[in-house]
């Protein structure tokens, strides 16, 4: 299952220090572009980001458009469960 987003990179970790600290790459993109997502990439959702897993054992907070209610309800129209 896919739902389409318009979405921008806000955060990449690149994995962990030996502190267990993520490393971090910021990104301060000015547009949002329309993706195409598999569903089982999302991790989370908050007010602000889309947690998503990405290659190599990386993950994504993606910055979306719009809110989370209104991000909510397009799942739920689009037939994804939310429990």
């Amino acid at each position: 299952m896919f739902i389409e987003l318009e979405v921008k990179l806000g955060i990449l970790v690149h994995g962990y220090t030996n502190e267990n600290k993520e490393i971090e790459e910021v990104f301060n993109e000015p547009e949002f572009m329309k993706k195409i997502v598999a569903i089982d990439r999302i991790q989370s959702i908050s007010e602000k980001y889309i947690l998503v897993k990405s290659s190599h054992d990386r993950i994504m907070y993606w910055e979306y458009k719009g809110t989370m209610a209104e991000l909510k309800q397009r799942m739920l129209d689009a037939g994804i469960k939310i429990a």
